[in-house]
């Protein structure tokens, strides 16, 4: 790309998302060169502060148009995240010196069906160390930083992916979820973050389920028709997918004019673990309670009873069992062993607690979660939608959380479970979610609004969302570090 000009500036092109973007270069308002040098110019304005993006994928600078398909978003820059064997010629190193310089060998369904809309892989971002903190430093990378207050937690595991969208780097970014990571870096980075149900997002062709059906990849975006274009290109089933989910007759965009029925809403601040909610994230529920219901919405206080203590014991049982044999597989193949100078302080701890955990205790396990899905399942029955916080508590420090502090295993489980408390349970019931930046606290930190629907329901959260993106709009909204306020 040599001698390619920016036709945008970077403020200009930060302002656009991805659809905005696709449009000028399908119109021949600007070229992919062009977009991508700005992209270029974006990322080297904030992200030496922010250190979002790990790596920056010099051959999709050089050559941005070459082997981009025609898809909706063709010519938009992409962040991968650091985590998983996702895209083929890649690293992937989980943000551990453990797997540092492991290249992926080949695509999968994942990857293809993110290339086929024909966004630029522009590089990779950061990620804690094997996606288990809430946020995002590492002693491979460093810290990542939050781009409303510096020093600030972006969450985890997508914090990288979080930090770059709302900061103007890339308006769309890989993202996965098994507990939380791409809902909770959208509630502390406000963007927005949509976990798919069950099954959505096709795993193959290597595994039939990740994380036990638990995770979905999916990505980050700022807004919801960005999401929703998104959604329909991953959410193609593929050949020996376990099971194919109820879709829509439409397409999700279809859904964006936001004219569906009418929905019943449970809404509910109540906290799940004791630990408190503050008192403005649940305001931000419950404003926007008050907003649905004038929107037409049937909306009650009322939220499923179950035991999310006693949830979590149990994902402990799922999330560490062979743990321990997991990180001897990426430590082989990337030709080390795992060690206390290869992974870090917790991580070391895991390691050793994971060869504590029982078949056993696995397949009780396993049989909890049907307990839990059809505990939380009645409430659904007589409900669309459970609207709550997506975080209990805005941003926190860096300093305290992070693989690096030396916790006993379930003591440092319970200190992260306390802000992410209500963003576990829909991994555990396979229902999809969508976190929203529907308000901000007056500590200038962004806030998060979850809606859940029943599985296979989507195009319900679409739909809300559209409708609540332009009654309680956040597009105005950047943080001190947006390329737009960097003036250089």
């Amino acid at each position: 790309m040599k001698n390619v000009k920016a036709a945008l500036t970077p403020e200009e092109y930060a302002k656009c998302d991805g659809t905005e973007l696709a449009r000028l270069i399908a119109a021949g308002e600007v070229t992919v060169a062009e977009v991508t040098a700005s992209a270029r110019a974006a990322i080297d304005r904030v992200n030496p502060t922010l250190n979002a993006i790990i790596e920056l994928y010099e051959d999709r600078f050089a050559q941005p148009e070459e082997g981009l398909a025609h898809g909706p978003m063709r010519g938009v820059p992409f962040l991968i995240k650091d985590v998983s064997d996702h895209f083929g010629g890649r690293k992937m190193e989980n943000g551990s010196r453990l797997s540092q310089g492991y290249v992926v060998p080949e695509d999968d369904h994942y990857a293809e069906m993110i290339k086929a809309t024909g966004v630029n892989l522009v590089g990779r971002s950061a990620t804690p160390e094997f996606s288990m903190s809430l946020t995002t430093a590492t002693l491979l990378n460093g810290e990542t930083h939050n781009p409303w207050k510096l020093g600030y937690s972006t969450s985890g595991s997508s914090g990288g992916a979080g930090s770059a969208v709302a900061s103007g780097m890339v308006p769309i970014a890989h993202s996965s979820d098994i507990g939380g990571s791409t809902r909770g870096p959208a509630a502390w980075c406000g963007t927005v973050g949509l976990h798919p149900s069950r099954g959505r997002v096709s795993t193959g062709p290597g595994m039939s389920e990740s994380g036990d059906g638990l995770a979905q990849s999916s990505v980050l975006t700022r807004t919801m028709r960005d999401t929703a274009v998104m959604l329909d290109a991953i959410s193609i089933p593929q050949p020996g997918d376990p099971f194919i989910l109820r879709k829509p007759d439409q397409p999700y965009t279809s859904f964006l004019r936001g004219d569906g029925p009418r929905l019943k809403i449970g809404f509910s601040t109540d906290p799940l673990l004791p630990s408190p909610v503050d008192p403005e994230v649940a305001e931000t529920v419950r404003q926007t309670a008050r907003v649905l219901e004038g929107l037409g919405h049937h909306v009650t206080e009322s939220a499923p009873k179950f035991d999310q203590v006693a949830m979590n014991l149990m994902l402990t049982d799922l999330w560490y069992f062979e743990f321990d044999k997991y990180l001897d597989w990426l430590g082989e193949r990337a030709g080390r062993k795992v060690s206390p100078d290869t992974v870090e302080k917790a991580s070391w701890n895991f390691y050793n607690f994971a060869k504590e955990r029982s078949v056993d205790a696995y397949l009780r396990a396993l049989e909890e979660l049907n307990t839990y899905r059809r505990q939380i399942g009645r409430w659904f029955a007589s409900h669309d939608i459970w609207l709550s916080p997506t975080c209990a508590q805005v941003s926190q420090p860096n300093a305290n959380y992070g693989m690096n502090l030396d916790i006993p295993p379930l003591e440092f489980l319970l200190h992260e479970d306390h802000p992410c408390q209500f963003m576990v349970w829909v991994n555990t019931c396979g229902v999809p979610a969508i976190s929203l930046p529907l308000g901000h606290h007056t500590n200038g930190l962004p806030i998060g609004v979850q809606l859940a629907a029943k599985s296979g329901h989507e195009e319900q959260l679409i739909g809300l969302g559209a409708e609540l993106e332009q009654a309680m709009p956040w597009s105005s909204r950047h943080p001190p570090m947006h390329v737009a306020n960097i003036i250089v």
